[in-house]
Order: C-alpha cells, then structure tokens, then sequence
C-alpha cells in the first residue's frame, strides 16, 4: 500500500510539474508561437498565390507567360503575358539603383566617416532617415506636379511620365535604405586598419579607397541589394509616373507598366483568366523579391563576421 501511494504522489507531483509550467517556459512558448506566425503567414501567402495563378499557368505555360508581350483582353480572345511587366519592373529598379549609388555612397561617407560622431552628421542622418517614413503617394504627387513638367519642358517625353521620371522618383525613395545601412557598414571598419594606413603616409582618399570600401564592401553591396529590393515592389509612385501602357519599353521615355503597377492598375476589373494572370505576376514579382532579399541577407551576415 504504501509503494502505491508513494507511485500516486510521485505521478501527481509529475502532472503538477507538465500542468504548471514555469513563466520562463511559458515565456518560451510565446516567443516559438509569435516567432512561428512570421513563416506560416508567408507560406499561406505563397499558397495561395499559386493556387490562384494555376489557371494561367495552365492556360498558357509557365515559359509562354513570361516571355509573351501581348497582353489583350478582348472578349473571346485573351492572351496574356507578363514580359513587358517584367522588363518595365527591372528597368526603373536598376535606372533607380544608378541615380541612387552616388548620392547614398555620398551620404553614408559623410555621415559614417568624414563626420561621424558629429552634430552635424546626427542632423544629416536623421533628415535621410526621415525620407523612409515619407508615405509613397506623396513621393508620387512629388514626381506628378514638379518632376514631370521638367521632363516636359526638357523635350524628353511629351507627357512627363516614362520610365525615366518613374525612376528618378524611386531613386529618391531608395537612398535613405542605402545610405543608412552604409554608413553603419561604414562605422563597423576597425579604427585600427585606417590608423596603420595613416601611419604608413597614405590621405584620407587613400584610406577610403584601399581600406574603408574593401573592409566594408560586403556590406555596402547587400545595403544596394536591399535597396532594390524596396525598389522591386513599390506601387502607387510608379503607377502615377511610369505611364501605364502594356507595351515593352524601347527607350528610358517611352511609357510602360511594372508589375506592380499593372496589378493595382486591373485588379478591381479582372475576373477569370485576366484575374488568374494578375495573381501570376504577383507570383514571379514574389519570387524576384524574396531572391533579392535572401541574397542581401546572406552578404549581410557575412560582411557582419
């Protein structure tokens, strides 16, 4: 009898311990359940996506779709494909990615060397920084009402929105990403390294060529890979400047449409196969980004080691 009550107590004290569970494994599981909604929400949303542009994929084959440039929609004849989207979307992200390399590597050699720890620095700093919180639509009303008319009146397009205008605008928008990730890319470079350089006679344009940017190479690279990235998706500034013709863009002012211009320009009106094709841009725009991202992640942590 009393083996079977030392069994019960030890049983009960064992249900006690799975039942009460200490805070700091109660904080544990809160940390896998918040940590788990990240991945799971990606991975409905990529589900969903292909289920909803399997008809497309069906209808016209995964390689047609991409490299079609007709896009009609006439009753009883429909053929759609995403070629001029896709080239619209890489040629205004790389187009920006240009304008924005000198002014953000300015900037991030400003503020994260030549001044850094300054006042004058922490002021230039914080005005990049808070052109990232600026919402797109006014960066878009920006281009519409100022940058437009000088393309106009510069005689490079006739109606102000092109590519050309599309990636000016985005330029703008992608500086501060790169620029405040270099300048922290910047800062991480050993004191050490440049002061041996200064000691062996070399300037300071020296330094930053044979010390600076190949310590911080890495770095700064996947900060541009970010940085198009947020170029990659971006919508309503786009949809106001680029145009919004279905048609491949022959030069920097001709007219044109990204993907995601495209999608928020149709979307409310398209049902069936159109419908089907949108969700298939958003499909391939989907794993454009997502390689993009992963890239700049890996140079990330192997510039962080």
């Amino acid at each position: 009898m009393n083996t079977l009550n030392s069994y019960r107590l030890r049983l009960s004290e064992k249900m006690s311990d799975l039942t009460i569970l200490s805070p700091d494994t109660r904080f544990k599981g809160l940390l896998w359940a918040a940590a788990l909604v990240v991945p799971l929400i990606c991975v409905a949303m990529l589900l969903s996506l292909i289920s909803d542009s399997a008809l497309a994929f069906d209808e016209f084959g995964f390689f047609r779709f991409v490299f079609s440039s007709q896009w009609s929609y006439s009753q009883g004849n429909e053929n759609y494909g995403a070629l001029p989207f896709i080239m619209g979307t890489l040629e205004s992200t790389f187009l920006a990615l240009a304008f924005c390399i000198p002014f953000s590597l300015t900037v991030a050699l400003f503020v994260g060397e030549y001044y850094s720890g300054r006042k004058i620095a922490t002021l230039f700093g914080t005005i990049t920084d808070l052109l990232a919180g600026i919402p797109s639509i006014i960066y878009g009303l920006w281009g519409f009402y100022v940058l437009r008319p000088i393309v106009v009146a510069l005689g490079l397009s006739d109606q102000g929105s092109c590519i050309l205008t599309a990636s000016l605008v985005l330029a703008v928008m992608i500086v501060p990403y790169a620029a405040s990730l270099s300048a922290e890319f910047i800062k991480m470079v050993p004191a050490e390294l440049k002061e041996a350089a200064y000691a062996m006679g070399a300037t300071r344009a020296e330094v930053m060529r044979t010390v600076v940017f190949p310590a911080a190479g890495s770095g700064i690279f996947s900060a541009f890979i970010l940085a198009i990235g947020r170029a990659l998706g971006e919508t309503m500034t786009v949809t106001m400047l680029i145009g919004n013709t279905n048609q491949l863009p022959t030069s920097l002012f001709s007219t044109g449409n990204t993907m995601a211009s495209i999608i928020a320009n149709q979307f409310g009106e398209a049902d069936g196969l159109k419908l089907s094709s949108l969700f298939a841009i958003a499909l391939i725009l989907f794993a454009i980004k997502a390689l993009i991202n992963l890239i700049g992640k890996i140079l990330i942590h192997r510039a962080q080691r």
